[in-house]
This record gives C-alpha cells, structure tokens and sequence, in this order.
C-alpha cells in the first residue's frame, strides 16, 4: 500500500494504518494494529514473566492479555457473527475468568497459537460480510449488531487492553513503548 510501512522494532511485524484508506480497509488496518501490538508486548519474554501478575489483588498478566483475547475473537466473530455454537476455548463453568487465570502449565506457545487460529478465522468470517451486515448469532439483551460494530469494538477491547499490556510489560522489565 502506498505511504506504508512495516515498523521494525521487535520481531512482530506491525503495519501503521494508512491515513487515507476507505472505512473497511481502516478499520481492518487498525484492528490488525491493535492485535499485533499486543503480540509486540509479550515479545522476548518467558512463560513465567508473561504470568506475571499486575499487582495484588489483581492477577491479571500478559498471557491472560492474550487467552482472553483468543475468547473475545471467538466470541465476536464465530458466536455473534457467525452464529456458530463455538464453546469458550479456556473458561469453563467453575471459573469464568479462566482465560486470565493462568497457572504454571499455561504456555504462551499454546495460547499464542489459538489466538492467532482465532484471528485466521475472524478474518475469513468477516470477509464474507459487509460492513452493514447483521450478526446471525448471540445477541444482548436483544439488540442487534452489525460487522461495523464489531469491529469498533473489538478496536475498543485491544486498545484498552493494550493499555493494561503497557504496564503489565514496564512492571516485568522496564520496557516502554506502543
């Protein structure tokens, strides 16, 4: 695309949204932003300090960041979208927060893994789907949502998580950066 580049720090190739795009491609562009800022924070760094936790009482980390990201793709765009019966991929009935709970066998290898099949999948799903198509599955309290929609929020949900990653990352190591 003209006027883009790839930003090379890291290893994570991470392409800034173009400033002249169309709606869709922009929205495209800055959800793929979004999701590989959150693989840049989790970058270089061991099983053990992904888990590390934020600060008491919180157990929030960074390979709860990206589990429960896998759930929010899954969620959005095989649930809602789609309407397909996809069950949650970590939470389970007895912790509904499982996706942040890490424990010591949790491997970002696996959850990496599942939220970029998660990804793959969104983006095939999407792509069958205009921006003003409605959703075909779950819904909340009744109301109904187009793919526009989604993808703002799901812009919405990596921003903000983004920003917890930010400090979760600076606690383990100092690093700093978008």
């Amino acid at each position: 695309m003209p006027g883009m580049t790839t930003e090379q720090t890291g290893t994570v190739p991470r392409v800034p949204p173009s400033t002249t795009s169309g709606e869709r491609e922009a929205l495209e562009q800055w959800l793929d932003f979004h999701r590989a800022t959150l693989a840049r924070k989790c970058e270089g760094l061991d099983d053990a300090r992904l888990r590390t936790p934020s600060a008491p009482p919180s157990d929030l980390n960074l390979l709860g960041l990206v589990r429960h990201m896998a759930e929010v793709e899954r969620g959005w765009f095989r649930r809602t979208l789609a309407g397909e019966e996809a069950v949650w991929i970590y939470s389970t009935e007895e912790d509904h927060d499982r996706d942040i709970h890490t424990e010591e066998g949790d491997t970002y290898e696996e959850a990496h893994a599942t939220w970029q099949a998660e990804i793959a999948h969104a983006r095939t799903l999407a792509a069958a789907h205009g921006l003003d198509d409605r959703a075909v599955g779950r819904r909340r309290n009744g109301e109904e949502f187009n793919l526009r929609w989604i993808y703002l929020h799901m812009i919405e949900e990596y921003a903000r998580h983004n920003g917890h990653a930010d400090l979760l990352r600076e606690r383990i190591d100092g690093a700093t950066g978008d």
